[in-house]
């Protein structure tokens, strides 16, 4: 695509053709991709509660089940309800379990409301990989919140999403109101 008239379009040899689209570049979130957990490392869902809860961004631990913020969130404030015991299937589930990952559930958008005032939630579960499911073996609800508008020009126009506050301080605010 050569000759292009366009001085906002650079051709960015051995990179592709240009496409119109403009680049917002967090190089600092390298380092954040690359300290995700590995393959060979185990289910991060199952490493997780070894850690400290501010380094895993765990915001609460009940006795079956525990609040985490998701590493590569929607939206602030996006977490997750997760069992300890590595099952991948909602109806795995113990009555037990059921019980207290509603409960947890439910805390979490009353913390998130309190917090942030968020509008309205997405809150699902991705069941087995062609679900969608990024880690499909241990089962995880995930738990967005929303905010009217929140579907701004940056990921309609722009294919980009935009965070306003770090994982870290999302978290102390979601675990001090837990």
């Amino acid at each position: 695509m050569s000759g292009v008239d366009d001085p906002d379009l650079v051709a960015q040899d051995g990179v592709g053709v240009p496409d119109a689209l403009q680049r917002l570049w967090t190089p600092h979130r390298l380092a954040y991709v690359q300290s995700g957990v590995k393959a060979d490392e185990g289910c991060p869902f199952c490493t997780l509660p070894g850690k400290d809860d501010e380094t895993a961004l765990i915001l609460a631990r009940g006795e079956l089940v525990y609040a985490v913020l998701n590493l590569y969130p929607y939206n602030p404030g996006h977490l997750m309800v997760v069992p300890y015991r590595h099952i991948p299937d909602y109806t795995d589930l113990t009555p037990e379990e059921t019980r207290e990952f509603a409960e947890f559930t439910q805390h979490a958008m009353r913390v998130v409301r309190a917090v942030s005032a968020a509008h309205g939630f997405n809150i699902g579960m991705n069941q087995g990989v062609v679900a969608g499911a990024g880690i499909a073996a241990h089962l995880h609800q995930h738990v967005v919140p929303r905010w009217g508008g929140d579907a701004n020009f940056m990921p309609v126009v722009g294919h980009t999403k935009v965070l306003p506050q770090l994982l870290g301080q999302t978290r102390d605010l979601l675990a001090a109101a837990w």
